[in-house]
């Protein structure tokens, strides 16, 4: 919940200037719901592809203060984050509320940024990766091989979310690993190889490298750095290490 829609413009104008020529990596950017149309114009000639930062799982009705996947999709949004911490915590939504918009997002053409993750707590209980399993198992559930393969999954660990305190990169990919090995169990090979996994906690220039060397690190979820020019950095970061 940052940046007004003017502000949003303006950020979104000097990304688009700033991003010219990065293609071979996919940037999203997913502003607060009444800046959408106003960065939506702003990236319109540019790579970068627009986001929500939520979406509700029917088209209209009775859900006062929801967003629809119909308005989303007027406004050339092409991605949705779903399922983030802050959602889960705070609004308390469950795992079977997330499970339907993520079906609804694959069934209306949507790339589901579906996200998972622990808390300090059950970090620290040792629970690490049966919280994973769980949210991944019912996110997924009813999902086929070919709609799997659609979602995209960000790992972050709740107790590195806008903490300053970042996973290392070690600790980061032993997570990483686990879920390809589960989506492999869930599904196949393929599928695994096909996912795009990304770690979103206190990213920043001065740990992203470390981090998307990792083998099962595909990308970030940036938090706090998308909102200043540091976003610029992680895609020069990006683009050299894919470039290479």
């Amino acid at each position: 919940m940052n940046k007004t829609p003017y502000e949003a413009q303006q950020f979104a104008n000097m990304l688009a200037d700033s991003l010219v020529g990065f293609t071979y990596f996919d940037t999203y950017i997913a502003p607060t719901f009444v800046a959408l149309d106003r960065v939506r114009e702003a990236i319109s000639s540019s790579n970068i592809k627009l986001a929500a930062q939520n979406m509700y799982f029917e088209d209209s009705g009775a859900f006062t203060g929801e967003i629809s996947p119909k308005m989303l999709k007027e406004l050339n949004v092409s991605a949705v984050i779903l399922g983030h911490s802050e959602r889960r915590k705070i609004f308390g939504e469950t795992d079977e509320l997330i499970n339907k918009k993520v079906k609804k997002a694959l069934n209306d053409g949507f790339v589901p940024i579906f996200c998972v993750g622990e808390t300090l707590e059950e970090r620290q209980k040792g629970l690490t990766f049966a919280v994973v399993e769980k949210q991944i198992r019912e996110g997924f559930y009813g999902l086929s091989k070919e709609q799997a393969q659609q979602v995209v999954i960000a790992y972050e660990p709740v107790w590195a979310i806008g903490t300053g305190v970042v996973a290392t990169p070690q600790q980061a990919q032993q997570v990483h690993e686990f879920i390809r090995q589960l989506i492999a169990k869930m599904y196949d090979e393929e599928t695994t190889n096909r996912i795009r996994i990304l770690y979103g906690g206190s990213v920043t220039p001065e740990n992203f490298f470390g981090l998307f060397i990792k083998k099962d690190i595909d990308g970030a979820l940036v938090g706090g750095a998308s909102l200043k020019e540091s976003f610029v950095q992680l895609a020069k970061i990006m683009d050299k290490i894919i470039t290479k």
